[in-house]
């Protein structure tokens, strides 16, 4: 089991572990008995300017791969019944275009406003990273036990470059801008 993170804790991901290059970020939830929603992780890969360089460097469920293959999201999962991880990003860290900066992970619900759907029906949501070479989990972020009722959307981590180095840092920043309001965010 790796590093447990708690919201704002950051991790060097390459500092002790120099051939680290393929790695899964694992986003995870249950839900709360009674409850039923489609819950949808999200990549905005951006540069200096907190943006993303083409609408092909936001990887989700209409997009399943960048531009620079160096991403790859495994599909939707539309209930997420099951143990373990519920969607799955893939990235080979060597392959991301030198100009992306930072990888944004969000996740929101489907259809949240007009199904009235939130956070506070899930329990036990988390992200984690794990190397794909050794299949060891390398970090992991559990969601607060707070009351979501009113957020749609979250912010998990961010991947971030700095100099040849990648470090995540745990987010855990709750909204309800949507997924559209993301997007919004991050072009433009």
């Amino acid at each position: 089991m790796g590093i447990n993170l708690t919201k704002g804790g950051k991790i060097n991901l390459t500092k002790n572990a120099h051939s680290l290059d393929k790695i899964m970020l694992g986003l995870g939830w249950d839900l709360i008995p009674g409850n039923s929603l489609d819950l949808d992780a999200s990549v905005f890969m951006v540069g200096d300017n907190q943006k993303i360089p083409a609408d092909e460097f936001f990887v989700f469920f209409n997009n399943l791969k960048s531009p620079d293959n160096s991403i790859e999201h495994t599909g939707d999962n539309r209930n997420g019944k099951g143990d373990g991880d519920d969607e799955m990003i893939l990235a080979h860290l060597s392959k991301i275009s030198d100009f992306i900066t930072e990888l944004v992970f969000v996740a929101t619900i489907h259809n949240a406003e007009v199904l009235r759907h939130h956070f506070g029906m899930l329990k036990d949501a988390y992200i984690r990273i794990v190397d794909i070479d050794t299949q060891t989990e390398i970090c992991r972020f559990d969601l607060d036990k707070k009351n979501f009722d009113k957020v749609t959307d979250m912010e998990f981590g961010r991947l971030k470059r700095i100099g040849t180095d990648w470090t995540f840092e745990a987010s855990g920043i709750g909204s309800t801008k949507g997924l559209q309001g993301y997007v919004d965010k991050f072009t433009g």
